[in-house]
């Protein structure tokens, strides 16, 4: 179930995605949230308390999204490790199209509240788990994923070369195919965990 928000704070989320695309989250201020919107500042206000909250609601939606679509993604008829390929390259088409949700998500390290957003990052990587997890131990029960380590550490792994890979993106400013990269990625890990 996607995170409930009025037409209004989703616009202002969309126009903040615009401006931490273009110009990341030193470039995200309320004064430059309105002029992107055409109306004061006051009006961001009654919606949004800070900018922080703007990128905290921004990662509330993006875990409600990711839980909503990977709900969907992945099914029981296919083999671990087509669902595996499916998660992924679902994950890398969404952030193709929406790039600033990649922004909020590096952008703990630049915020004040850290605490709070560095919350939400889990939150938003509790859901790639919730649905990559099952998936992981199918494989392992049926013999084509590796059992040598456990489920859980294959999923740090797989994680982390996932975040490793829209961080690269995003540091070289999107300049690359992220769904080409991806897919690449994603058979260079299926060789690494498939049982030889």
């Amino acid at each position: 179930m996607l995170a409930t928000f009025t037409d209004r704070q989703f616009q202002i989320i969309e126009a903040a995605g615009r401006i931490l695309t273009a110009s990341g989250v030193s470039g995200l201020t309320i004064k430059n949230l309105a002029k992107e919107m055409q109306f004061s500042e006051s009006a961001i206000y009654r919606h949004f308390e800070s900018k922080e909250a703007i990128i905290i609601a921004m990662l509330e939606y993006l875990a409600a999204n990711i839980d909503s679509r990977l709900e969907t993604q992945v099914s029981a008829l296919l083999t671990p490790e087509e669902n595996f390929i499916a998660l992924f390259q679902n994950q890398f088409s969404f952030f193709k199209n929406n790039p600033h949700f990649v922004v909020a998500v590096f952008s703990d390290c630049l915020l004040e509240e850290r605490q709070q957003v560095n919350a939400t990052i889990l939150k938003v990587m509790g859901m790639k788990s919730k649905h990559l997890m099952p998936i992981i131990i199918a494989g392992q029960q049926k013999g084509v994923f590796n059992n040598a380590i456990s489920g859980e550490a294959m999923l740090h792994i797989v994680i982390g070369a996932f975040r490793l890979q829209m961080f690269q993106w995003r540091v070289a400013n999107f300049e690359f195919d992220i769904e080409k990269t991806g897919n690449n990625l994603i058979q260079s890990i299926l060789t690494i965990i498939q049982s030889k």
